[in-house]
């Protein structure tokens, strides 16, 4: 039925309501022309697989296929690849004989069906509008595609419409459309079965660590469990595969980052696994014994170890500031002290285990022995046999108080300033707390009232013992030559 002449221009709804049409099967627009003979391969070939994740958003993939081909030269479509291969990094090579098997060219094709991509590829040409309303005007007409910009307009006959409330047919999908990203190459084999292997590197794949760490306050000894979590957006599932993770900084040449729309993520949990560690370059490798699957947009958690009875130490520490010597300033009162968790990396301490960078969260328990949350902090790629010290937060019941005694000018570039400091301790338990003084310039101590310890050139360190629900004190008298 003709559709009526009422009007010229007749405003319907956007083609955002209707669903798109298709009547064609996937090609590629080089494969498809091409006379030369032609081969498909995807995951159903796959031998293999094996990951090797970086720190920064890179992954190796190293894939083994049994493919079918012709002998001489013949195009090949190895699909299902990630939607974020580099494809600059594509390396192929046969295993079953070498020097078999040659790459001629290498395309990727990542020219994906989408609503808006096949409307855009019918701009000026014919298609047919199904209105899934009898009662309408018409229920299947032929019309020209105008444009696309903003929403769709359709020439029917005389008439301009602007949307359509049904469906929009097309008869035929395109060429130059693939449904997902497919790498196609023409090779020259010289046998018409082969064994190879596609290396390769992808972005979207990340991993990282993550720590907890239970503290026994009482006992000074701590448990610690490490995970690694893998995050892949890389728009490809690594099916039962071989996994390494690469812990270090590995110069990648940086690129403008591509837009990744985040999407929900499943979350799987695996079970402990015995993760190898080894020296790779200047880097650490670890790899995880169990084969494991990696889906798209998944957040999985494998084990990296797991440590009990690991001595440990809450540090308190009270920080002054290089610029206190530079003025006379005002009393500093009712100030909370830092506190840190600290141990040693180290085999005679129950560990020695490299540890990646990552975030170490610390438990401890409360009277009814539930634990609670008590900080957390990161820490770099740590080697054994070094210190961590994790920095809790500020500690409610001691707080430390500062007041400059005196501050004299000796010279045009020679000062002498006086301290007291006291710290104060509402706990029921006895602490020390480090009292760390920055240092500036040639400087000297010349009155104390304690012992002190210098750390380095610029910074010395008391060691102030405070009883329970009760206080301490350290005076000093410092001269400093600009």
């Amino acid at each position: 039925m003709k559709p009526k002449h009422s009007t010229i221009l007749f405003f319907m709804l956007p083609i955002l309501f209707g669903v798109l049409f298709v009547n064609a099967q996937d090609t590629g627009s080089d494969f498809q022309k091409s006379e030369a003979k032609q081969s498909t391969t995807t995951l159903q070939d796959q031998k293999d697989v094996a990951v090797t994740i970086y720190n920064n958003d890179r992954a190796l993939v190293r894939e083994k296929r049994k493919i079918k081909l012709p002998k001489g030269e013949s195009y090949l479509k190895f699909m299902d690849v990630p939607e974020r291969i580099i494809p600059e990094t594509v390396s192929l090579k046969s295993l079953t004989q070498a020097g078999s098997l040659q790459i001629l060219e290498q395309n990727y094709e990542y020219d994906l069906i989408s609503p808006s991509k096949l409307m855009e590829k019918y701009v000026g040409r014919e298609v047919k509008l199904v209105n899934k309303n009898r009662d309408m005007d018409f229920y299947e007409v032929t019309a020209k595609l105008l444009s696309v910009n903003e929403s769709p307009v359709f020439q029917v006959e005389n008439q301009i419409y602007l949307g359509h409330p049904g469906n929009v047919v097309l008869p035929e999908l395109p060429a130059e459309l693939i449904a997902k990203p497919t790498l196609v190459w023409l090779l020259d084999s010289g046998l018409e079965e082969q064994d190879v292997e596609a290396t390769y590197l992808t972005s979207g794949i990340s991993w990282k660590a993550d720590y907890v760490l239970i503290y026994d306050e009482p006992k000074n000894l701590m448990d610690i469990e490490g995970w690694i979590t893998l995050n892949n957006n890389s728009g490809a599932t690594y099916q039962n595969a071989r996994l390494k993770l690469v812990a270090g900084e590995v110069n990648i040449v940086p690129a403008p980052a591509p837009m990744v729309q985040m999407e929900h993520m499943m979350v799987g949990m695996a079970k402990s696994m015995d993760v190898r560690e080894e020296s790779f370059a200047e880097y650490h490798l670890y790899t995880v014994p169990r084969r494991t699957t990696i889906k798209q947009k998944q957040s999985k958690q494998v084990s990296l170890l797991s440590a009990n009875g690991v001595n440990a130490n809450k540090i308190y520490e009270y920080r002054g500031n290089v610029s206190f010597y530079h003025d006379r300033i005002n009393p500093i009162r009712n100030e909370n002290v830092d506190t840190y968790l600290m141990f040693k990396n180290a085999e005679n301490n129950r560990l020695g285990f490299p540890l990646p960078e990552g975030i170490i969260r610390v438990y401890q328990e409360d009277s009814e022995g539930m634990l609670q949350f008590s900080g957390e902090d990161r820490i770099k790629h740590t080697p054994k046999d070094e210190e961590v010290r994790l920095r809790l937060g500020k500690a409610f019941d001691v707080v430390g108080e500062r007041t400059q005694i005196d501050f004299q000018k000796l010279g045009p570039s020679v000062v002498e300033c006086e301290f007291d400091i006291v710290i104060r301790n509402h706990k029921k338990n006895d602490i020390t707390v480090d009292i760390v003084e920055p240092m500036i310039g040639d400087w000297q101590i010349v009155k104390s009232t304690m012992d002190y310890e210098k750390k380095d050139a610029f910074s010395v360190i008391f060691h102030l013992p405070v009883k329970a629900e009760g206080s301490g004190k350290v005076s000093y008298r410092v001269r400093i030559r600009f």
